[in-house]
């Protein structure tokens, strides 16, 4: 399960999703986000599948490798879908059993509620697979540069996020190099019952935390090392420019957009209760 989490990863390739400015991959990834909430059909959501399924394969990252990542918040999903399913009401009544009632509202919310969360997490994956850490942050200072007008320190901000996303797989790596060191020296972490479980934990949790503060007082002394003072007056090595591509970029999202809000709100399309 650890080595299924793919938040915060880069995968390398030459793809024109990577050589995208990340401003706009910032920005069409709110675009499509945005897209998943202003409509709620079937016809919406297949156009939103297949703009999905275009970028995926531009931007050279294997299906199988974006799928592993939902591994991760199977539980999450599988939650949400439940809670929805027996607690909406509305509609004719499918299943009655007990004290559980599932309507046809109840199930039509679930099942888009679970294409919401499982296309959220896909769109957000596919911009740290495809973006560096020292690119996403300079493309989250770049777009929040306005803040700085009512004194936000947008600097410090995209570095937190930035530092965040580039300690989770390095976090995830530790905290597999210590379970398996456990388990070398006798440790049972998966049978027993939950109280056990999570006793065995601590073996686990305490040199991990342990390892981060590590981490992040090294990482502070060569900060501070090297002088750093904030972004006040800081140049960039690479300064963000853009190009062709990235306005044709913006023009896609912008059409894909458009597209989704007239298919989902004014073209009648029904499947059932769906």
């Amino acid at each position: 399960m650890i080595r299924d989490i793919t938040i915060g990863q880069y995968y390398p390739a030459q793809s024109l999703v990577h050589r995208l400015d990340p401003r706009v991959k910032i920005i069409c990834t709110l675009i499509f986000l945005v897209s998943l909430f202003v409509q709620n059909s079937l016809l919406g959501y297949a156009v939103a599948t297949i703009f999905l399924m275009i970028v995926i394969k531009a931007s050279q990252v294997p299906l199988k490798f974006m799928l592993k990542g939902l591994k991760a918040i199977v539980i999450l999903l599988l939650f949400t879908v439940v809670m929805n399913l027996f607690l909406t009401k509305g509609g004719e009544t499918l299943v009655h059993f007990w004290i559980f009632t599932i309507t046809e509202q109840g199930l039509r919310v679930s099942v888009f509620m679970a294409i919401r969360l499982i296309y959220l997490i896909v769109g957000s994956s596919l911009m740290t697979l495809t973006t560096t850490p020292n690119s996403l942050t300079d493309g989250i200072e770049s777009v929040l540069k306005p803040l700085n007008k009512i004194n936000v320190p947008v600097h410090e901000i995209a570095m937190m996020m930035s530092i965040a996303l580039r300690f989770i797989p390095i976090l995830l790596e530790e905290t597999d190099k210590i379970m398996k060191a456990q388990i070398a020296r006798g440790a049972d972490l998966e049978s027993g019952n939950i109280i056990q479980k999570t006793k065995a934990m601590v073996p686990i949790l305490v040199p991990l935390f342990v390892s981060a503060f590590r981490r992040a007082n090294d990482l502070a002394m060569a900060m501070e090392a090297r002088c750093y003072c904030g972004g006040e007056g800081r140049t960039k090595m690479k300064p963000l420019i853009y190009e062709k591509r990235d306005y044709l970029a913006y023009t896609f999202s912008i059409f894909y957009l458009v597209v989704v809000i007239i298919v989902g709100h004014f073209i009648p399309f029904k499947v059932w209760i769906f």
